[in-house]
């Protein structure tokens, strides 16, 4: 093969290339932009659910436990301003009553929900179209409090720990028993065993949107901001994140705050027939502003507690991350 072979072989070549050159920046020029920001799974190493599941778990009851610790007397507070009927008086002694059980329900539920909510969102992310992850992060959410397929088995195992805490502890906040123990006795005693779900068709009322659009805002401003500042984000970046969707979910979710919080304390007086009873009642009776009572410590709460929870989860994660064995180290899907 001669020089003027090898020239023209090279001439060639460089066409070639600078016509895939054009072509390809010609197609990205073409490509649409897109609404969401969101991170293509697909390309990762092999779906691992046991160690998604394991780090879930650890990370939602660490987080959980941390976070109701630190805003318990900010939440018996609420708990207070929401259970009072007109212009009741607040009592702001014994704003830890009820914390010792509260945990022992919190931390179970609080693993579970996570547990489960990690892998389902990361099966979606790799399983929707990359254009709908944001859907992904609502639907997987969802499928954690409680329908259909794999997830619902971790949604139905969390509410049924999280309401009869939320019972106690809120029979608890309000004065009505002193102990965990003996509000558990009495409430199945003198309402039955169903006593301890009083709410419950509320309770999932208020979660299921709440913990939806919490975690679509916070999953995807995490995104957006890891894609525009082209890093990983930091403790105290996640933290404002956290506190921004927590906040924002919290003013938005107050008013069935207030129904699941007066139809829980009610106990056997029954009050309240029902969620829409117990909605004209209390318009009828204190006004349509009600439905906003214990707003502030709801939104300082949720937003303080934002922060704290998914500061602590991303952090709790990332420690787990850097333990698993080196082939095992990847972190974009997380």
């Amino acid at each position: 093969m001669g020089p003027f072979t090898l020239a023209v072989d090279a001439k060639s070549s460089g066409g070639i290339s600078s016509d895939a050159s054009n072509r390809k920046m010609q197609e990205l020029q073409l490509e649409p932009k897109k609404f969401f920001a969101s991170v293509n799974a697909r390309d990762e190493n092999p779906f691992d659910f046991l160690r998604i599941l394991f780090e879930g778990v650890i990370a939602g009851g660490t987080a959980g436990v941390v976070v109701e610790t630190a805003l318990y007397p900010i939440d018996t507070i609420k708990t207070r301003l929401q259970a009072a009927r007109g212009g009741g008086k607040i009592i702001l002694k014994g704003l830890y009553s009820g914390l010792a059980g509260n945990l022992a329900g919190v931390l179970p539920a609080s693993a579970v929900f996570i547990g489960v909510y990690e892998p389902a969102k990361q099966q979606l992310l790799r399983n929707l179209p990359e254009n709908l992850s944001a859907v992904a992060h609502l639907i997987s959410y969802r499928i954690l409090v409680g329908v259909l397929t794999a997830g619902v088995l971790g949604g139905i195992a969390s509410s049924f720990i999280r309401v009869p805490t939320e019972v106690v502890k809120q029979r608890m906040q309000t004065g009505q028993f002193t102990s965990a123990s003996d509000a558990v006795r009495l409430i199945a005693s003198k309402e039955g065993f169903k006593g301890l779900y009083a709410g419950y068709g509320s309770f999932l009322l208020r979660d299921l949107p709440f913990d939806a659009i919490q975690f679509c805002l916070y999953e995807q401003l995490r995104i957006g901001y890891k894609l525009a500042a082209k890093r990983d984000l930091n403790d105290p970046e996640n933290a404002i994140i956290g506190a921004f969707a927590g906040a924002l979910t919290g003013a938005i979710t107050t008013p069935l705050d207030v129904i699941k919080t007066r139809l829980m304390v009610q106990g056997s007086a029954n009050q309240y027939k029902g969620f829409f009873d117990c909605v004209q009642t209390i318009v009828r009776e204190e006004g349509p502003s009600a439905l906003l009572k214990g707003v502030g410590p709801r939104v300082l709460w949720i937003g303080i507690g934002g922060s704290i929870f998914f500061g602590v989860l991303e952090r709790t994660k990332r420690f787990l991350a850097e333990r698993r064995p080196n082939d095992q180290r990847y972190s974009k899907t997380e």
